[in-house]
């Protein structure tokens, strides 16, 4: 495991930050940066079940730890979907987490992303573009 961190100051106030990354009526649709057309599925309370899905039903899902509205977020990473069915996997502590700061210039992003060794390349290539996306539809 690796633990992973990523930062972007946002010209936004925290509940916008939050509500872009969190709400699909607010254009929700950030998680295309990591993989074209994925979106998700849930409703982000704690202990429920998050889906992020591509447009062929295939993705990864996640159990929602922690949610402080407007602060931070932890999500654990359980497993594939395939085909719309679930895949459970032995992640162990593989988990990944949002928080936002407040400061005189916005909101502060930082995710944290406990990885297994064989996606830390992927999180490396995929969060900078996806911090930029959230970073455009916040400040827009």
């Amino acid at each position: 495991m690796k633990l992973l961190e990523f930062k972007i100051q946002i010209n936004a106030p925290a509940e916008k930050v939050w509500n872009i990354l969190f709400n699909k009526d607010t254009d929700g649709n950030w998680p295309s940066a990591m993989n074209e057309g994925t979106y998700f599925e849930g409703n982000w309370e704690e202990g429920s079940i998050m889906r992020f899905l591509d447009s062929e039903n295939n993705g990864m899902y996640n159990q929602i730890e922690k949610n402080i509205p407007h602060r931070e977020l932890v999500m654990k990473h359980l497993g594939w979907i395939y085909d719309g069915g679930l895949s459970p996997q032995d992640w162990q502590d593989s988990t990944v987490a949002y928080l936002l700061e407040s400061n005189e210039n916005g909101t502060l992003l930082t995710g944290k992303v406990n990885a297994l060794d064989e996606f830390v390349d992927f999180f490396n290539s995929k969060y900078p573009p996806n911090f930029e996306k959230i970073k455009k539809l916040s400040e827009s």
